[in-house]
C-alpha cells in the first residue's frame, strides 16, 4: 500500500478513477440542465412580475394581476430563502409520502435546481429589464407593441448581455451546490468521493482530488462564459457597407482629392 500523500492519490486516481469521472458527468448534467431550465423558468416569472395593466383596466384585472404577482413573489421568497439541502428533502420525499411518486434521482436533482435556479434567476433578470432605458419600452408600447413583444424584442435582447456575468455565476454556484444532493442519493462528485474514501478511509486524499476537480470545472466554465461575452460583445469598430462611411469608400475620396 503507498505510504505517502502522493502515493495515495495516485493510487485512488487509478482505482477509482472512473468513480470521479462518473461523479464529474451527473454533476455537470444536474448543473447545466438545471441552469437552462431555472433560466426559463426565472425567465417567465420576471416577465410576469413585470406586467402590469394598461390604463383604464377594471378592478377585476387590476385585481387578477396583484394576486398573481403575489404567487410569484411568494415562489421567490420560499426557494430563496431556504437552503437547498432541505428543498431537496422536502420535495423529494414529501412527493413520495403524499403524492405516492417515485421520482428518478437524476430527475428529481433537476428539479430541485431548476426551481431553486429560477427564483434567483427571476430577480437577476428583472434586474436586467429595469436596467433597460425606460424609455425604450414606451417607445415600443407607443408603436401598438404588446408587453410580450416589447420584452422579446426590445428589452430582453439588453437585458440579457447586461446579465450574463450573474447567469454564469448561477451556473457556477450550481456545479457546486449539486454536492448536497446527496442526501437524495444522486450520484454527482460528491456521493462518488465519499464511497471512494469510504474504502481506505483516506479522505484527505480522496476530497483534494474532488477539489481539484471543482477547481478546473468551475475555472473552465468561468473562461468559457467570459468568450461568450466578449463574442456577444461585438466588434469594437463597425464598417458601413455600401454607405459613404465606407472605410474603403473614404480612402478612395481622401486620395483622388489629393491628386486634385
Amino acid at each position: 500500500m503507498p505510504t505517502s500523500f502522493f502515493g495515495w492519490v495516485a493510487y485512488i486516481l487509478q482505482h477509482y478513477g472512473s468513480l470521479f469521472v462518473s461523479g464529474t458527468i451527473i454533476t455537470l448534467i444536474v448543473a447545466l440542465t438545471g441552469t437552462v431550465f431555472g433560466f426559463g423558468i426565472g425567465l417567465l416569472v420576471a416577465i410576469g412580475r413585470t406586467t402590469e395593466p394598461r390604463d383604464g383596466a377594471g378592478l377585476l384585472k387590476r385585481g387578477l394581476n396583484r394576486f398573481f404577482h403575489g404567487l410569484l413573489g411568494a415562489y421567490i421568497e420560499v426557494f430563496r430563502g431556504t437552503p437547498m439541502i432541505v428543498q431537496a428533502m422536502v420535495i423529494y420525499y414529501g412527493a413520495m409520502q403524499y403524492l405516492g411518486l417515485k421520482l428518478p434521482n437524476l430527475a428529481a436533482a433537476i428539479l430541485i435546481v431548476s426551481v431553486n435556479t429560477g427564483a434567483y434567476m427571476a430577480e437577476i433578470i428583472r434586474g436586467g429589464i429595469i436596467s433597460v432605458d425606460v424609455g425604450q419600452t414606451e417607445a415600443a408600447h407607443s408603436i401598438g407593441m404588446t408587453h410580450w413583444q416589447t420584452m422579446t424584442s426590445v428589452v430582453l435582447p439588453q437585458a440579457i448581455r447586461n446579465i450574463m456575468p450573474s447567469i454564469g455565476n448561477e451556473f457556477i454556484v450550481n456545479i457546486k451546490d449539486s454536492s448536497v444532493l446527496n442526501v437524495i442519493s444522486v450520484s454527482e462528485l460528491f456521493f462518488q468521493s465519499k464511497s471512494a474514501a469510504g474504502t481506505y478511509f483516506r479522505y484527505f486524499e480522496v476530497f483534494f482530488i474532488t477539489a481539484i476537480i471543482y477547481l478546473i470545472l468551475t475555472y473552465s466554465i468561468t473562461r468559457l462564459l467570459r468568450f461568450i461575452e466578449r463574442r456577444m460583445d461585438g466588434p469594437d469598430n463597425y464598417t458601413f457597407l455600401g454607405s459613404q462611411t465606407d472605410s474603403k469608400s473614404v480612402i478612395r475620396v481622401h486620395k483622388e482629392a489629393a491628386a486634385k
